[in-house]
């Protein structure tokens, strides 16, 4: 998506460790209509897919996600990422390592809204590693559900997790952006 790649040049900053800031536009400060553009591509790439529900984890993802639920017209479901008094009765649960935060935490998501005959779309920001992305597939499938695919927006190429999530796990993943390489001195280049 060319909108995104240019936006990333523009205003994305790298940091030492294959960090990549986007909080400018993106998941800090967010820019409404680039996420409405981001939702109307997901809507394109999965047309005539049948989708119940969009599915991300708190927190990042939740903006972008409620625009593409939006735009498939379905609920969006977040896992959260610590039980609260609020999720009462049964849930799915599994845990998840933090690329970002270097921390392991649970993830959670109420039975209520998580049924076996949903068709879920899962929706990220970033993908480095896949272990978000990983255990949000390890909840639809424990609630039996089908997993119609996953979309993210911004996906380290040079890190396992893609390759991982399309290969080893044989879900359909659809990212916006695929960078190739970045470095404090050079940028981000993208995979064309």
């Amino acid at each position: 998506m060319q909108e995104l790649k240019d936006r990333i040049r523009k205003d994305g900053i790298v940091k030492d460790g294959s960090v990549l800031k986007v909080d400018k536009f993106l998941n800090h400060q967010i820019d409404a209509k680039l996420l409405k553009h981001i939702a109307e591509e997901y809507k394109r790439r999965f047309e005539g897919e049948e989708i119940t529900k969009i599915l991300t984890i708190e927190a990042s993802g939740i903006a972008i996600a409620i625009m593409v639920a939006l735009e498939f017209d379905v609920p969006l479901v977040f896992a959260k990422k610590n039980k609260t008094k609020n999720i009462a009765g049964s849930v799915y649960t599994t845990p998840v390592e933090s690329f970002t935060h270097g921390t392991t935490y649970d993830i959670i998501v109420s039975k209520d809204f998580l049924k076996p005959e949903d068709k879920v779309l899962i929706i990220d920001d970033f993908l480095a590693n896949g272990k978000a992305l990983q255990g949000l597939i390890t909840l639809v499938k424990a609630a039996g559900a089908e997993i119609v695919g996953a979309g993210v927006v911004i996906e380290k190429g040079f890190q396992p997790g893609g390759d991982f999530i399309r290969n080893e796990m044989g879900v359909r993943l659809e990212s916006l952006a695929i960078v190739e390489s970045m470095t404090v001195e050079g940028g981000v280049v993208f995979k064309e």
